[in-house]
């Protein structure tokens, strides 16, 4: 049986380099406890990022899902979420299921701001994460460690400023990591997903702000551009934050 295990697994992990290319990324997952707003931001040398990586739902959590990516977690993980588990239960139940979960790398964050990420230990390096108060931060196939710390380090400065909202802070955090060094292969396409209850058009969804740069030169860039738009097209929806709920 085990020599089947390792065939399985071996077979599996040669599968996935041989036909997909990884999802190498850097990503963040965050919460803002005075609005209960959900988000995900993620930049990649990878066309079309924002169709793999981003999963959230609100009220619940956020997932970026990358790295040869198991898009499985993204709805797996907030169902577990929504049934109250923590994000670092969520990843231990996924993971551990999952034999290619060494290729994998996620993070997650709930409703509650509890944050958890997921490195395997063959995802391409340099990678790793951080997770802080309210978010994690992970990447992989970066340019080096300064990634993903400079990524926490802003989205923590942004979240401070006044007048700013969560899609804010995470545009800021992706800046940092393109200027640490971001994908060491180069830049294509990226992503910012923010859910909110009620908070896509008419109020018929909760995606508040769904952006997608599919292929640009200067991906990140673009998206702190079209996020500017989209707060001139949705000006009341941008000023008329949902009240805090509580103080945190």
């Amino acid at each position: 049986m085990h020599q089947i295990a390792l065939f399985l697994y071996v077979f599996i992990c040669v599968s996935l380099q041989a036909f997909d290319r990884p999802v190498a990324t850097y990503s963040i997952v965050a919460f803002d406890p005075a609005t209960g707003d959900l988000g995900v931001a993620v930049q990649s040398k990878f066309f079309g990022v924002g169709s793999v990586v981003p999963w959230a739902r609100a009220g619940i959590g956020a997932v970026a899902t990358q790295s040869y990516a198991n898009t499985t977690y993204g709805p797996q993980g907030l169902k577990l979420m929504a049934a109250g588990q923590a994000p670092e239960n969520v990843l231990k139940k996924l993971t551990e299921t999952d034999p290619a979960r060494d290729l994998r790398q996620v993070g997650m964050v709930d409703a509650q701001g509890r944050a958890a990420s997921f490195t395997g230990k063959r995802c391409t390096p340099w990678a790793g994460h951080k997770t802080g108060d309210h978010y994690a931060a992970q990447g992989n196939l970066l340019a080096g460690e300064a990634v993903v710390t400079d990524m926490a380090t802003a989205f923590e400065k942004a979240r401070k400023q006044p007048n700013s909202q969560l899609a804010d802070w995470l545009i800021a955090a992706v800046t940092a990591a393109e200027a640490a060094g971001g994908d060491k292969r180069g830049r294509q396409s990226a992503a910012l997903l923010v859910v909110r209850d009620k908070g896509g058009y008419a109020g018929l969804n909760d995606r508040f702000i769904d952006i997608r740069v599919d292929d640009h030169k200067t991906p990140v860039k673009e998206l702190a551009r079209l996020l500017k738009l989209h707060k001139q097209f949705y000006p009341r929806a941008h000023r008329n934050k949902p009240a805090r709920q509580s103080a945190d």
